[in-house]
């Protein structure tokens, strides 16, 4: 993201010819705290049934491992349609689109709550699916184009904040409600606070065409930087899932702790990943380098020492929050990039990278499971710190400059 800000000159939005004031400013700002509630909305619902799957499982009258297929189609239908679905919607203007999927996440996230059947929650979810497939592809679009080019990094950090507070708030709140009142009313309550966000965007998000055109299109096109990252992004999140999805089973049977005492540490977890988020904006503007290699090197420690240290509790604690730390920064730093090095439009080049993240949601599970069950749970931290670090071989590659010869050729 911080690249952008340099050799990108702001550049007044196509319907009006000019700046208006409001994008300046508190306008700006109440935007993108809008943006960032769709994003919390988004991220609670996506994640909604994991904490729940045992009320799921028995409402819908389903095995557990049936429930948690729930998370792994949500994910491949948005690697699936990211990049199709962006390219249909291009032409239409981003307030009315951005409006439009936020009332189909609450309309059939209602659906849910009403579902009758497995099948239905489902499709359900499948539909919701597809509108986070498009707002993923194009909030971070959305966001940079609200502010002059040098807050870029800013605003999109802003946005990913709201996912920070999903994890700390809204996961645990929707999973305490459908614990207390059931899975149902859990459902309403998210999609009750979609409609609010969806009444935020329709008042604070400025009416502009499909794209801003300062934020339209790469600020230094390169093809060959934008694969590395979105493999530096398939690396890093998939090493990262390999070990934080048997994240409980480590802390019990390595760590030693009481299953109590893994909410706490996970809202520890969820904190620190806010903390990322925050560190990683102030960087991303001015040292771009650092805000890109420096979240991935912090993972990539993090995950090797959760290895090596595991059986200490007070380790395992402070890696794991560094973890979350690099995880963040990882996220929002590379999404960042990739408007700065997108080859054509950055719309769809966000869409791959969207993609590029939700196969490292779904393989990382897959990569750990098979650890898991051969080495033990001790040696996910380690396979997933060898998948970072590869990672961290790309984004050091990355960013390196060209040689002019090569370049040339």
């Amino acid at each position: 993201m911080g690249a952008i800000a340099r050799g990108a000159a702001t550049q007044p939005p196509a319907e009006t010819g000019r700046a208006p004031a409001s994008l300046q400013g508190t306008g700006a700002l109440a935007a993108l705290v809008a943006l960032g509630g769709a994003a919390l909305c988004f991220v609670t619902g996506e994640s909604l049934p994991v904490g729940l799957l045992p009320q799921l499982s028995s409402g819908l009258g389903v095995s557990l491992s049936t429930a948690g297929l729930l998370v792994t189609i949500y994910a491949v239908v948005v690697i699936t349609v990211s990049a199709p679905l962006t390219r249909l919607t291009r032409g239409i203007p981003r307030r009315p689109l951005l409006a439009g999927l936020l009332g189909t996440f609450a309309l059939a996230t209602l659906a849910a709550a009403a579902a009758p059947s497995y099948a239905w929650l489902v499709a359900a979810r499948v539909v919701i699916a597809l509108a986070q497939a498009i707002f993923w592809s194009i909030v971070a679009v959305v966001a940079v184009g609200l502010v002059p080019a040098q807050y870029r990094g800013r605003a999109v950090a802003l946005v990913f904040a709201g996912s920070s507070i999903a994890l700390i708030l809204g996961i645990p709140a929707a999973t305490w409600l459908g614990q207390q009142v059931g899975w149902r009313l859990a459902f309403v309550g998210v999609a009750g606070l979609g409609l609010v966000d969806l009444a935020a965007l329709a008042v604070l998000l400025p009416s502009t065409g499909s794209a801003q055109p300062h934020a339209a299109a790469g600020t230094h096109p390169d093809a060959r930087r934008y694969r590395l990252t979105v493999l530096t992004t398939i690396l890093c999140v998939g090493g990262s899932f390999t070990a934080y999805t048997y994240v409980t089973a480590f802390l019990t049977r390595v760590s030693g702790l009481p299953l109590r005492a893994v909410a706490p540490v996970l809202l520890i977890t969820g904190l620190a990943d806010a903390a990322g988020v925050v560190i990683t904006g102030l960087l991303l503007d001015r040292h771009p380098v650092i805000a890109r290699v420096g979240p991935v090197a912090v993972l990539c420690a993090a995950l090797f020492a959760l290895f090596a240290l595991g059986p200490s509790a007070l380790a395992t604690i402070v890696l794991q929050a560094c973890a979350g730390i690099g995880l963040s920064g990882v996220a929002i730093s590379l999404q960042s990039h990739v408007l700065v090095v997108a080859p054509a439009r950055t719309d769809i080049a966000s869409a791959w990278y969207s993609a590029s993240f939700n196969v490292g949601i779904a393989g990382g599970p897959l990569v750990g499971g098979v650890v898991l069950s051969t080495l033990g749970v001790r040696f996910n931290p380690l396979v997933g710190g060898v998948l970072v670090l590869l990672g961290l071989v790309t984004v050091i590659v990355e960013a390196r400059p060209a040689r002019p010869s090569l370049a040339a050729g």
